[in-house]
């Protein structure tokens, strides 16, 4: 466990310590301008609502009489959209709440004004004929996670809510899409899923939800540099506003963010509704609920060790949560 935690934190360390310079995704504008030459932003399968605004250029109609450029950058997962951010390649970012509050104690420059999605996004996974029925199984296997992402936090709190801990297992460290693919050509006993891949694996191969827990699934983070934020109040309202409209069209047409979906992740409509069924739009202030949940789980990742003790859970949460800039835009 301890070597597991240290290197999360070399993983973030360097990520945080990496360039705020020259490399930073928005170009130098006027300083008095209210907005940049240039706002990028991820895009991710775990994300319907950055795909639907990627579809149909909503951001780039918005920012057009600004005369700011838009660019979309692909994420594969919540430790890869918070390298993007702490180096500066982009401005706002997509993650799960419980990677973005570790990310936050390691010093990343980041602050949550809206969440995309209350998601079920993770489950551990095995092979129908793996003999592994129940979590107490998992002893002495092979797990692949993906190290700072939600699946691996989700992991960590299902063994200790089981009797084991991370010492009890081998974690295996991989990107989502090569954990299914190991999980599928039996590489590893199990793995810590993430959708759109782990929908795929139960509907194409033996593979099972062997643990679902929808409480220790933390929210979808839409996160921002914070001296993006700083420097660009009103661009920080006019994305949230954008992303309120894709928010509302999701709802409206779930027929149509299905095609979308599965068009942009090559995976069949099938799939895409099953992640899509497994994740819910109705609250995208950050708010008391996001705060709860989030600061449970970081206390839980502090008693597991994955998080350092000398953090205070409630400043951390606190100090990574910003709910003024979308109090300013949505409409209750």
């Amino acid at each position: 466990m301890t070597s597991l935690r240290k290197t999360l934190t070399v993983l973030f360390s360097i990520f945080t310590l990496t360039i705020f310079s020259a490399c930073a995704s928005t170009s130098d504008a006027d300083s008095e301008s209210p907005y940049p030459d240039e706002i990028s932003l991820d895009y991710a399968y775990y994300s319907p609502t950055s795909l639907v605004l990627k579809e149909f250029g909503w951001l780039e109609e918005a920012f057009e009489e600004e005369g700011t450029d838009i660019e979309f950058v692909f994420s594969q997962g919540s430790n890869r959209s918070l390298e993007f951010l702490t180096g500066g390649s982009i401005d706002f970012g997509s993650t799960a709440g419980a990677a973005a509050l570790m990310a936050k104690s390691n010093n990343a420059p980041i602050k949550n004004v809206y969440i995309f999605s209350q998601p079920e996004w993770t489950a551990l996974v095995a092979n129908e004929s793996s003999g592994i029925e129940s979590v107490e199984d998992l002893e002495g296997k092979r797990i692949a996670a993906t190290l700072g992402t939600d699946p691996y936090i989700f992991l960590i709190r299902t063994l200790r809510e089981h009797g084991l801990s991370a010492n009890d297992v081998e974690i295996v460290n991989l990107q989502h899409s090569d954990g299914a693919n190991a999980l599928a050509s039996g590489q590893v006993d199990a793995w810590a899923g993430l959708d759109p891949h782990m929908a795929r694996q139960e509907l194409e191969t033996e593979a099972e939800l062997l643990y679902r827990n929808e409480s220790f699934n933390t929210y979808g983070f839409l996160n921002v540099r914070e001296d993006f934020a700083e420097q660009y109040p009103e661009a920080v309202e006019k994305v949230i506003e954008v992303y309120e409209k894709a928010r509302k069209w999701v709802l409206e047409n779930p027929e149509e963010t299905v095609e979308i979906m599965a068009r942009e992740a090559q995976i069949d409509e099938e799939v895409a509704a099953l992640q899509l069924e497994r994740n819910t739009f109705d609250n995208p202030q950050p708010g008391e609920e996001h705060i709860k949940s989030l600061t449970e789980a970081g206390r839980v990742l502090q008693d597991a060790e994955v998080l350092e003790g000398n953090h205070d859970i409630e400043e951390l949460v606190n100090e990574l949560i910003d709910p003024e800039f979308a109090e300013k835009v949505i409409e209750d």
